[in-house]
């Protein structure tokens, strides 16, 4: 089989893997620019391929892309993969069309936690490695040093001898500038192009195998409904072929290629006939799943399926029931929601969903809270009107022993603030693993912890640190159970009554904690609009008015002013509540909630002494 095996060399399939902010993105921006695909006057935005209003607005890479550029006559897709963990199941998707992967190291940073991840997953799927140390013009950059660390990670993950030799170039991603040493003045990217076409192998191909194409992603057109993305492994499509589409368990679908198209640049272009090798588009198939093979009527032959990490945390979707519901959104209804959380699943090989006894209410899994926080996020700018609980970590039992998902975390922070960081991590039965101190004035912890401590955790660290800490975790595996610790040390200011937030009222409760509404902020019984400062919860009236007396008037008096209220995001709202509350998520707000609404259920509610 293998002597027969021939490979494509017009095309070159690689992904771009870093970690989160390392300048993958601009890279990519760069590489477009120099291999002819934009006009030299065209207008382009910056971030090309950041095509999500989410990705562009935080700066990270969301969901894996696929495009295009020519080279020497070679065609190189490029994949564009997440640098987050919680976003694994792209990485994984976008590997199994790759023949290679390039590798984007900050040169001050270093190899991250997240670097380690995406690098493990390529080793694992042995791909071929090109290291790139970006950012040399940073002032603090220490190419050589960074070089020999990327030599270590790929010793600690048993590369083999073939990927231990990999080739390497610095690069500043922002000029479009590569180059073989730290010291020479680089021109263009032209010696990453060179490189691409060298070392990364051709891919290839059975000219005697029928045609078969994994579906590794999968797009919706309104024009022309599904669409399945994938690698042609062996063969040829043509327009309008009869193929069929093997699904999990052998099942076959039959489909009707209706348009066949390829990526040029960012865009993609119809094509009659499509190589094998080459990434392509097909519409023409409504039910298909990620990890179905595509292939001909005659001789369908199923290839191995996409495989994807397990699921570690589950959080609870169900419809917005507060007072307060179908003002601001247009989605309301569980169909709706449902709908969306299926489409989701469809598209994401890494989210499950459930159903449960309720009708109304959906349980979904995946990686962890920051990528349910994105798809709570995404839904919500499409219109939808729901409501949440809290992230909860995923059990596993062996031989009647609960195992739970444990984080390797790295931490650098200023030398002042470790025993801070470490008397918390502590408390969420965290054990340090390492400590460095170079007596450069900053410290780099290493821990095991639970991956439930975590929830919750990032937004007290930068509180911690004053904003100067750094931390990053990844998954290490299941271990057993470490015992049990609080969530959180203070209760919550619950509104007893509905109505309109009062100045008078809130000035009065200010002493209480923090408040997270304003004046004129609608509230309902049951909703938490505060952070007590003791551990207990308490019912307070946010709607009471300063009462006219035969004195003077109600409007009369000192001048009422406010602590400025820090404006409530989605991944705080998640973090912050506790087991009994939950987090309405329309369009324009965000509000805490009790699951129970009324004083008097969660009164019945209440464990008994």
């Amino acid at each position: 089989m293998s002597e027969r095996l021939q490979q494509n060399n017009a095309i070159r399939n690689i992904a771009i893997i870093a970690h989160v902010d390392h300048g993958k993105t601009t890279l990519v921006d760069a590489m477009f620019r120099q291999s002819g695909l934009f006009r030299d006057n065209q207008d382009v935005d910056e971030r090309v391929m950041d095509s999500m209003d989410l990705e562009r607005e935080r700066g990270i890479t969301i969901a894996a892309k696929n495009c295009s550029v020519v080279w020497q006559d070679v065609k190189i897709n490029i994949i564009d993969t997440p640098g987050h963990a919680d976003f694994g199941g792209e990485v994984e998707r976008a590997l199994s069309m790759a023949d290679g992967a390039l590798l984007l190291v900050d040169a001050s940073e270093g190899p991250l936690p997240q670097t380690r991840f995406v690098l493990e997953k390529t080793l694992a799927a042995g791909l071929t490695v090109i290291v790139v140390i970006n950012k040399i013009d940073r002032k603090d950059a220490r190419p050589e040093e960074i070089l020999d660390k990327v030599y270590d990670l790929f010793i600690d993950l048993d590369a083999s001898e073939e990927q231990l030799d990999f080739p390497y170039l610095y690069a500043i991603g922002r000029d479009g500038v590569a180059q073989k040493t730290p010291e020479e003045k680089g021109q263009n990217l032209h010696p990453l192009l060179d490189l691409i076409i060298t070392a990364v192998p051709a891919p290839f191909f059975d000219p005697q195998a029928p045609f078969q194409m994994l579906v590794s992603d999968l797009g919706y057109s309104d024009y022309l409904g599904r669409l399945a993305i994938g690698r042609v492994a062996n063969g040829k499509a043509r327009h309008k072929d009869s193929l069929v589409c093997i699904g999990a368990g052998e099942s076959h679908r039959p489909l009707k290629v209706s348009r066949l198209q390829t990526y040029s640049g960012v865009t993609l272009q119809e094509v009659e006939t499509a190589e094998p090798g080459d990434i392509i588009v097909l519409s023409g198939i409504e039910e298909v799943q990620i990890g179905d093979t595509i292939a001909t009527r005659d001789k369908p032959m199923a290839l191995p399926r996409i495989s994807v990490d397990e699921p570690t945390v589950s959080m609870r979707f169900t419809i917005n029931a507060s007072p307060l519901a179908g003002r601001e959104g247009k989605l309301v209804q569980s169909s709706k929601i449902r709908e969306r959380l299926v489409k989701e699943t469809l598209r994401n090989v890494a989210i499950q969903m459930e159903e449960t006894e309720s009708r109304d209410v959906f349980l979904v899994k995946g990686r962890g809270e920051f990528q349910m926080a994105i798809l709570i996020e995404t839904m919500r700018r499409e219109g939808f009107e729901l409501t949440v609980g809290r992230p909860e970590v995923i059990y596993k039992y062996k031989d009647g022993e609960r195992l739970e998902p444990i984080e390797h975390l790295y931490i650098d922070c200023d030398e002042a603030f470790m025993g801070i960081v470490t008397e918390k991590l502590s408390a969420r039965k965290g054990q340090m693993a390492n400590m460095i101190n170079h007596g450069s004035g900053r410290v780099r912890l290493e821990f095991t912890i639970p991956a439930r401590a975590l929830i919750g955790y990032r937004d007290e660290f930068l509180t911690d640190t004053k904003g100067t800490g750094i931390l990053n975790t990844y998954f290490e595996g299941y271990d057993s159970y470490r015992g049990d610790f609080p969530s959180r040390f203070t209760g919550s200011i619950v509104s007893d009554r509905q109505g309109q937030a009062v100045a008078y009222a809130l000035f009065n409760l200010e002493p209480r904690g923090q408040l997270f509404i304003a004046p004129g902020d609608p509230v309902y019984e049951g909703m938490v609009f505060g952070e007590h400062n003791r551990a207990n919860d308490i019912n307070a009236n946010p709607c009471k008015e300063k009462k006219l007396s035969n004195m003077r008037a109600s409007g009369r008096d000192e001048n009422v002013i406010l602590s400025p209220v820090k404006p409530m995001t989605l991944e705080r709202a998640i973090h912050f509540i506790r087991e009994d509350e939950m987090v309405e998520v329309t369009p324009r707000s965000i509000r805490l909630r009790k699951a129970v609404l009324s004083a008097q259920g969660r009164y019945r509610q209440r464990p008994r002494d």
